[in-house]
């Protein structure tokens, strides 16, 4: 009975890796095709995993919490099987093994290396016999980065199978170093750590050496709450967008009266027709899209020293789940869709949102993203940009306020209907006057919106 290998699937452009979340099924397990074998996340949306054929589910190569590389091999299933014929691998055991060998993606300016391989004949002090070392890409990488000799790659005393040397290993190794080298010495004094032909942290005499960080101690009636994953992953893009854009808001005041009077006119023969409600956030997007095309730089990227224009206008709308996190769904060719598709569209994506049926494609390849702050009462705000975007534009509350009209017959008071729009753009790539002639655009697109419209 042959073995068919389950593999991680490709979840949407970017997407370089994922975090098994759940296995749903066990080594010796019956699996029906088509049926979910585990949950998996990445830094977009949690996504189930089917299997792609009938039998037994034979091994599972990775643990519960481990990173996996898209394209690798996650388990094995024996076709036609009624009950496991080998012993699967421990996943512990596996991810271990595999752990070196991860990529990495976030170390910038280091080549990735081949893997190395160090005869260790130099240091006869440390190794008796002349022997092999191996080191993966991403030690070698990182001792580059530290500025480590191979020296001093030998004398890192391994951890992992076959006494190979692992990140585990490296950076303890790195951050020992570092607490005996900002130790204060006295003058005076015998040096802790003697620099002749010795190793390094076999001092002549150990210094009790502080923890790095100590439990935090908080005073009073607290509740502490561990961040879910989401909310870190939140938390670190945008930490991550404030330090790679630099960020400027800008605000503009529009009279909606004329979309107002118009969506109430219209909004339940919409619904008896198209089975759909119509709110706001698609005929924001319909205005965003319109000033897009004239104003083609706020669709765009930065790459080192290159712009890179997006000629195809996928419009992310900011959307609140149920647990308080926000998603950002993105509707793909929104300049291609009238009134009614894009209302289909922000209405579809925001129920998967909320339901948690979203696609990994659903978050993919945003060009520029809307959030409506209004949704919960706010009258305006300052968004954090979604990178690789260069602009996010957030619409407040709409309120009704006294405000002067200029007529033919002169100046008036009357009561409209105003919200506040605000544009952060990267201003690295966006001027202010850019940035505020573009705000004006949407502002006025808005404004003269047609009350004798159909839809």
């Amino acid at each position: 009975m042959p073995l068919v290998d389950l593999v991680m699937p490709k979840l949407g452009e970017s997407i370089m890796e994922a975090t098994i979340l759940k296995w749903h099924k066990n080594p010796g397990d019956l699996i029906a095709e088509d049926e979910t074998v585990l949950d998996i996340a990445t830094d977009k949306v949690d996504s189930e995993v089917p299997s792609t054929t009938a039998g037994v589910l034979e091994q599972v190569f990775f643990a519960t919490n481990d990173v996996v590389p898209i394209g690798a091999v996650i388990a094995t299933i024996r076709v036609g099987a009624t009950s496991a014929v080998t012993q699967s691998q421990p996943p512990a055991t596996i991810a271990k093994e595999y752990e070196d060998a991860k990529m990495v993606e976030h170390i910038e300016n280091i080549p990735f290396q081949p893997v190395a391989t160090v005869q260790t004949n130099q240091n006869a002090a440390l190794n008796n016999s002349n022997s092999i070392k191996f080191y993966s890409p991403l030690v070698l990488n990182i001792a580059q980065q530290e500025g480590m000799s191979m020296v001093d790659l030998e004398k890192i005393e391994g951890t992992g199978q076959d006494g190979r040397v692992s990140k585990r290993d490296i950076i303890a190794f790195i951050e020992r170093r570092k607490s005996v080298e900002n130790l204060p010495v006295s003058s005076g004094t015998t040096p802790l750590i003697s620099t002749e032909d010795q190793p390094y942290f076999t001092p002549q005499i150990v210094p009790q050496i502080q923890p790095a960080s100590s439990p935090q101690l908080y005073v009073g009636n607290v509740e502490v709450i561990e961040m879910d994953r989401m909310r870190k992953l939140i938390a670190k893009h945008m930490v991550d967008s404030k330090h790679i854009s630099a960020h400027v808001t800008s605000f503009a005041e529009c009279d909606v009266t004329n979309l107002v009077l118009w969506r109430e006119k219209v909004k339940r023969d919409f619904e008896k027709r198209e089975g759909e409600k119509i709110t706001y956030t698609p005929i924001f997007i319909e205005a965003i899209v319109k000033c897009i095309k004239k104003y083609p730089l706020l669709s765009s990227s930065v790459e080192g020293e290159k712009i890179i224009i997006k000629k195809d206008l996928n419009i992310g709308m900011a959307t609140a789940l149920p647990s308080g996190n926000l998603i950002v769904p993105v509707i793909k060719n929104a300049d291609q869709l009238n009134l009614s598709g894009l209302t289909k569209k922000v209405n579809g994506l925001a129920n998967a949102a909320r339901s948690g049926k979203l696609k990994p494609d659903d978050t993919t390849g945003g060009t520029f993203t809307l959030t409506n702050v209004g949704t919960f009462g706010t009258i305006m705000g300052t968004p954090i940009i979604n990178q690789p975007q260069v602009a996010i534009m957030a619409v407040g509350a709409i309120k009704k306020r006294p405000m002067v009209l200029e007529t033919p017959q002169g100046d008036s008071i009357a009561i409209r209907h105003m919200m506040y729009i605000s544009l952060s753009y990267d201003h690295r790539i966006i001027d202010g006057a850019l940035g505020s002639t573009f705000l004006n655009a949407v502002s006025k697109e808005l404004e003269n919106f047609d009350t004798n419209r159909t839809i």
